[in-house]
């Protein structure tokens, strides 16, 4: 199908609601729809959280009757199945729309081509692919793990300009600038879990929660405090270091517990995960990962810790994106290395990082990177 000018306007605008719910839609994608008649709008919406209305909802109530004989253009391929909420599919056929243009076929196995199939059989004129790679762009956790069924994976890292962490004597608060600490915030509000390690959460007495306060003032003019979620924390206590006086069990949000055996009275066993470990007597990463996935239904994991989880995080090729924020500091040769990597022999050997973009957040510099497989 050849698209005109006022399909691309139109699913532009769809593109733009859908980025309401980037804070607050997790597991569920960030849909957005309009609806159209005699080329003006008449109702649009967005999905703004899991269990609530969906973007089609939204616009069919705004345009009421007026929905019969309209265009709908949503971002994503209307739903099909019915979970906490009706499938959308069936709302657009009882509205009586006349055609459904989706920028992309969901990757949801309960989907897949279903919604569009049930609109084609209602006698509704469909078409697909209008701006796909806009609308892919809004859900890359999602897709991700729809079509991989692991989920997406950002590794956060903040050094100083030679590649320092901390000083020789461990102390490290603060490297970068007030307004890089708040980009992480804005970060963290996306993921659906955040991952450290107890060593990171004992020395900083970390809560790693999203601090309203703290977030950027454009997203807190856009959420009330009590609508952003809190991530799930996730925990790697292979030593069992966790103690309930720190900030972490002090803070809105759930925190869950990962080692070998289960021996805390600080948190309850559904909230711990048991991991095998490695020949090497590590936890084993790669299980952690899926397991946090599956059981917590997890898209999007936001990884902050030091120098050795970072190292094995990529040495077990389970990161997909690279945030790393570089201060106009030099610390010295006797500070602590941004990245464990070791046994390196040659240059074929090192890992190659496809930088994506590279931009200044407040003084300092924040590279996003992928990993070259």
């Amino acid at each position: 199908m050849k698209f005109t000018s006022q399909d691309h306007q139109m699913m532009q605008r769809a593109i733009s609601l859908a980025k309401q719910g980037i804070y607050t839609t997790a597991p569920n994608p960030n849909v957005g729809c309009v609806l159209v008649k005699n080329g003006q709008i008449i109702g649009e919406g967005a999905h703004l959280k899991a269990g609530e209305p969906h973007a089609e909802v939204h616009a069919l109530r705004q345009a009421g009757k007026d929905a019969e004989n309209a265009t709908a253009y949503v971002t994503l391929e209307p739903c099909s199945h019915y979970g906490r909420t009706p499938p959308c599919a069936e709302g657009l056929i009882k509205a009586g729309v006349a055609k459904v243009i989706c920028a992309m076929v969901d990757p949801n196995p309960q989907v897949a081509g279903r919604g569009l199939a049930m609109l084609n059989e209602a006698g509704i004129e469909t078409a697909s692919g209008l701006l796909e790679a806009d609308a892919r762009a809004l859900n890359p956790s999602f897709l991700q793990r729809m079509e991989t069924g692991k989920p997406f994976v950002q590794l956060k890292m903040a050094a100083s300009l030679d590649g320092k962490t901390a000083l020789e004597n461990g102390v490290s608060q603060w490297i970068t600038s007030k307004e890089a600490r708040q980009d992480v915030q804005r970060y963290r509000a996306q993921a659906g879990a955040i991952l450290s390690t107890s060593k990171t959460v004992v020395e900083d007495n970390a809560s790693l929660n999203v601090r309203w306060e703290e977030l950027p003032i454009s997203i807190q003019k856009s959420y009330q405090k009590d609508t952003v979620r809190q991530p799930l924390r996730i925990i790697l206590d292979r030593q069992h270091q966790l103690t309930p006086d720190l900030k972490l069990f002090m803070t809105e949000g759930e925190v869950v517990t990962a080692s070998s055996q289960y021996t805390h009275s600080i948190t309850s066993q559904d909230n711990h995960l048991h991991c095998n470990v490695t020949e090497d007597g590590q936890l084993n990463l790669s299980e952690i990962i899926d397991k946090v996935a599956k059981a917590h239904n997890v898209n999007h994991i936001w990884v902050e810790a030091g120098a050795t989880l970072a190292a094995s995080m990529i040495k077990a090729d389970l990161v997909d994106e690279l945030i790393i924020y570089l201060a106009p500091k030099l610390m010295g040769a006797d500070g602590r290395s941004l990245l464990n990597l070791v046994g390196l022999k040659a240059m074929s050997e090192a890992i190659e990082l496809d930088i994506t973009d590279v931009r200044m957040v407040g003084k300092d510099i924040r590279i996003t990177a992928k990993i070259v497989r």
